[in-house]
């Protein structure tokens, strides 16, 4: 077994390359991992491909990294919400990239990159804008869209607690997405409340078994998106 830890955020994103593909947790901010996007805002790094469930809210974590100019392209499911604001006006002004994914079909995508499964057939988005140049094939009786899976460079993941040998545990919705962006990066980088030793965690209620991890970092005090969103808090 190989000990996982890095020392922080920082250490945890330096090797993420300008162009690179990034999947990014969320779902709440049970699943937002704050603190390794701002540390990617920090690091630099441009011309990301994001796959996520949302464009982030406010000007904090997932939605600054896109107000920094370091997104090319989004594919998600949500890219418009309540508090979201900064992806519309670069989307208008042609400054971003849309790839529009109904929600269950973005995460069998996930999983499917997880899982070494190239494509499948669903019927969601039939007769819609989404199946234009997609493959359809009928069974029994019903018409389906052949969706290919996706995996990325990098997954930013946040989980509640970890080993050293990276077996993760998460919080609440911070499991929708999580476990199976870990299986579909080649690099997964998980932020966690607290790091234990190995024997820490029962095994029974291991989510993402430490071979889908390559490193895990101690936040203590993660920030709240929903408390940053309300005061206002930009970042940088």
């Amino acid at each position: 077994m190989v000990d996982k830890q890095v020392q922080g955020p920082k250490e945890a994103v330096a090797d993420i390359p300008d162009g690179a593909s990034v999947m990014i947790g969320g779902f709440g901010e049970a699943g937002s991992p704050i603190e390794l996007i701002h540390a990617l805002i920090d690091h630099g790094a441009r011309r990301l491909t994001v796959i996520s469930n949302n464009t982030g809210s406010g000007e904090v974590g997932l939605a600054a990294l896109l107000k920094a100019e370091r997104v090319s392209k989004v594919i998600c499911s949500f890219p418009r919400t309540a508090n979201s604001t900064v992806f519309p006006d670069l989307y208008r002004s042609g400054k971003i990239e849309l790839e529009l994914v109904p929600q269950g079909t973005l995460a069998e995508r996930i999983r499917a990159g997880g899982a070494g499964i190239p494509a499948f057939y669903t019927p969601a988005a039939v007769g819609t804008p989404l199946a234009d140049g997609k493959e359809s094939r009928e069974f029994d009786g019903k018409e389906f869209l052949l969706e290919r899976w996706l995996r990325a460079d990098f997954a930013l993941i946040k989980g509640r607690c970890a080993d050293t040998f990276g077996n993760v545990v998460y919080n609440k919705t911070g499991r929708n997405f999580g476990p199976i962006m870990a299986m579909a990066a080649k690099v997964t980088i998980v932020q966690v409340n607290s790091i234990v030793q190995p024997g820490g965690i029962d095994p029974e209620v291991v989510v993402s078994p430490g071979i889908f991890v390559d490193r895990v970092v101690e936040v203590a005090e993660p920030m709240h998106e929903s408390e940053l969103v309300a005061a206002g808090a930009t970042y940088p």
